[in-house]
């Protein structure tokens, strides 16, 4: 496989949706995800409108015409959202961490890779090329701290958790990016 990545704009990214639903669909198969085909097509139709957030930026790895991972990202609004994992993060954090760490920064959104190509740096690749330009270097993201090798994937690349355990006993929590300044007050697991 000889994958290229290209940082592009919420239109570029949409030109792959075919192939970043095929990705979505084959990377969240398996635990803990256990997504089926069906949140594919949903995660297609919020990405429509995810594309239109403030500071969005997409990249997507291409073996030619066909698409192996993708990542999104933007600029988190202040504060968070009611809706999703937010508002156990805020509990988690607290209001004042939220906004210092969170609002304003970068929040990397999705990113997933073709289980054919991992091992070939793709990940990281898309990661870098949608977080480049977080504010300050504040980029952050959620994930599942049941997802042992994504958790793994993320410490090797210099994230750290900045909630233990997880907000309110949910296998949800937060990562801050490895040039994110508050990475140092973060406090590590037990």
């Amino acid at each position: 496989m000889a994958a290229v990545v290209h940082r592009l704009p919420g239109s570029g990214l949409l030109a792959h949706r075919d192939g970043i639903r095929a990705v979505y669909a084959a990377a969240f198969a398996e635990p803990p995800w256990n997504a089926d085909p069906g949140e594919a097509d949903a995660y297609l139709a919020r990405l429509t409108d995810d594309v239109r957030r403030p500071g969005f930026t997409g990249a997507v790895a291409l073996d030619g015409e066909e698409v192996l991972g993708f990542a999104t990202a933007w600029t988190s609004g202040t504060p968070l959202p009611g809706s999703r994992s937010y508002p156990r993060v805020t509990a988690a954090l607290g209001p004042e961490r939220t906004t210092a760490w969170l609002c304003g920064g970068l929040e990397v959104d999705e990113l997933a890779v073709m289980p054919g190509a991992h091992g070939l740096g793709l990940g990281r690749t898309l990661l870098e090329a949608v977080t480049r330009d977080a504010p300050d270097g504040r980029s952050w993201l959620l994930t599942s701290t049941q997802a042992d090798a994504t958790v793994r994937f993320y410490e090797r690349l210099g994230w750290r958790q900045a909630t233990h355990p997880a907000p309110q006993g949910y296998a949800t929590a937060v990562f801050l990016g490895p040039h994110h300044p508050a990475r140092t007050a973060t406090v590590p697991p037990l």
